[in-house]
């Protein structure tokens, strides 16, 4: 189909960033339609949702381990998924300024990942949660890993908040973490946990990169190995990827010599991608 086509090329064609949200709009998308297919042949939308939901239940979990994954990209209601979108477009912005596409993805899974374990854990050793059911659905946790990562990076980094102005990101991120811890006793009790636990992920990103630790590299590897096997993938991106010149020493000491003597965030995109190609040869 037409359609199809397009969206595919659309995707394609899109920054990582760009295609991160179009997989959780077009997520969203097919549990809506379920949703209203399950409204009009009177099936519970719960039984649709589950299968995307991460369940605090670990032996549920054991049943649906692939939940630790879908859940980070499933969103059920608009305003959820419109809120995190928009945060993640901004937010993901800034942070590709200081860091490589591959780095948003890894720290988008990670982050995730992180809010899971988190949000398994309080269920299984706080007493609060005695005798509670929960499922966890949303980006959320992965989008804070990205906030908070790009705010200990670059703390005075400033944005303009509506009715408030202009503000040092470290203070978007504060106010972030904090209202969460506040709110944990309030409503969505497991999704403040699971925020709590993308944000440590973020701190511990941003802290190794200042080492010259990557911990994105395992992860973007495992995406790497599937992505290769995927029969839809862009070929032509693939082809171009493979035949791209390998930067020479000469190119590499240079960088090397800015970052020594500006530090890493003095680095252009081009620059963190050349020396990222190169540590990976090596």
């Amino acid at each position: 189909m037409a359609i199809i086509d397009d969206i595919r090329a659309a995707y394609r064609r899109g920054s990582m960033l760009m295609r991160i949200i179009y997989l959780n709009i077009g997520v969203w998308v097919v549990l809506r339609v379920f949703a209203l297919l399950a409204f009009l042949f009177s099936v519970p939308a719960l039984e649709i949702t589950r299968w995307v939901e991460l369940p605090a239940d670990v032996h549920a979990l054991l049943y649906r381990p692939w939940t630790l994954l879908t859940y980070m990209v499933a969103h059920y209601d608009v305003l959820h998924i419109l809120f995190n979108m928009l945060w993640l477009y901004w937010l993901g912005s800034i942070f590709l300024n200081y860091f490589l596409p591959k780095q948003l993805t890894g720290l988008y899974i990670l982050g995730g990942l992180g809010g899971a374990l988190l949000y398994i854990l309080a269920f299984l050793i706080l007493p609060a949660f005695d005798g509670i059911t929960g499922t966890l659905i949303g980006a959320s946790a992965s989008i804070i890993a990205i906030v908070v990562a790009t705010a200990v990076w670059a703390p005075d980094y400033k944005i303009n908040l509506l009715f408030i102005g202009e503000v040092s990101l470290k203070w978007v991120a504060i106010v972030t973490i904090g209202v969460d811890l506040l709110s944990i006793n309030q409503m969505n009790t497991g999704g403040h946990v699971a925020h709590l636990g993308g944000a440590v992920v973020g701190v511990i990103f941003a802290l190794a990169m200042r080492r010259g630790v990557d911990i994105t590299r395992p992860v973007n590897a495992v995406v790497d190995s599937v992505v290769t096997l995927w029969p839809w993938r862009d070929r032509s991106g693939s082809a171009s990827a493979k035949n791209a010149q390998p930067p020479t020493q000469a190119e590499i000491d240079a960088i090397l010599d800015k970052v020594r003597r500006s530090g890493y965030q003095s680095l252009s995109p081009k620059e963190r991608e050349t020396l990222f190609r190169a540590s990976g040869r090596k």
